[in-house]
């Protein structure tokens, strides 16, 4: 599937679901269950390579790990890639197309800080202008993990629309904004559910049509593996 056809998937008419994978076995067992496509997951990602969440993971090793995830399987892979580990827009978007990735999540936060809305602009304009249609671009707004308000979000969300971004990613959003925050900023809204909810169609009736779920799963698993451990003798 090409970028353009993942694209289209952004529009319905059902909601995109995205599990988020950490490796090609997770990768395998989303496309098995019948997904369109697969997000990976950075946070889960840089734990499985021995690094943590917050650009930490050496971008050649997040790069290779996006391109395992791509090989395992024949539906499309969206590359959740942080802020962009610093990479100029050029090198970042060749990089993620040797992949075989055909999207990417890009966030707005470094060191728990949210940068500059017009700096921000910049960057995606020019992701956008280097990679033409071949990425779908989904733009992560860290508003509610760093202090922001519900005005500050929806000014994000349309500058970043304007900038080139196909969606946009309030992640954190509180429900009972997500509608505010779609009608507002337009175009299609990322919303995260999570194993224990909220849910897909909790997200879908407040106006979310892309749904992920971020380090969610994984650390899901990972819990379920703590409780499947016998005690040592």
């Amino acid at each position: 599937m090409t970028a353009e056809s993942f694209r289209a998937l952004h529009h319905g008419p059902v909601p995109l679901v995205l599990p988020n994978a950490w490796d090609p076995v997770s990768a395998r067992v989303i496309a098995e269950a019948g997904y369109p496509a697969i997000a990976t997951s950075s946070g889960a990602v840089a734990r499985v390579l021995g690094y943590d969440d917050g650009q930490l993971t050496p971008p050649a090793e997040m790069f290779q790990a996006v391109a395992r995830i791509a090989r395992a399987v024949d539906v499309p892979v969206t590359a959740d890639m942080e802020a962009g580990y610093g990479l100029k827009p050029e090198e970042f978007v060749e990089r993620l197309l040797e992949t075989g990735a055909v999207g990417c999540n890009l966030e707005d936060s470094l060191d728990d800080r949210l940068v500059e809305i017009e700096g921000q602009a910049d960057y995606l304009f020019e992701v956008r202008a280097a990679a033409g249609a071949d990425l779908v671009i989904n733009a992560r707004i860290d508003n509610f993990i760093a202090g922001g308000t519900v005005q500050d979000a929806i000014a994000r969300g349309r500058a970043y629309r304007h900038a080139g971004a196909d969606c946009v990613y309030p992640i954190a959003a509180p429900l009972e904004v997500l509608r505010t925050l779609a009608d507002e900023i337009g175009g299609p809204i990322n919303a995260h559910a999570k194993p224990n909810g909220p849910t897909p169609s909790d997200l879908t009736a407040l106006g979310a049509t892309r749904i992920s779920y971020g380090t969610s799963l994984h650390n899901f698993t990972t819990d379920v593996l703590r409780q499947l451990l016998p005690k040592p003798a």
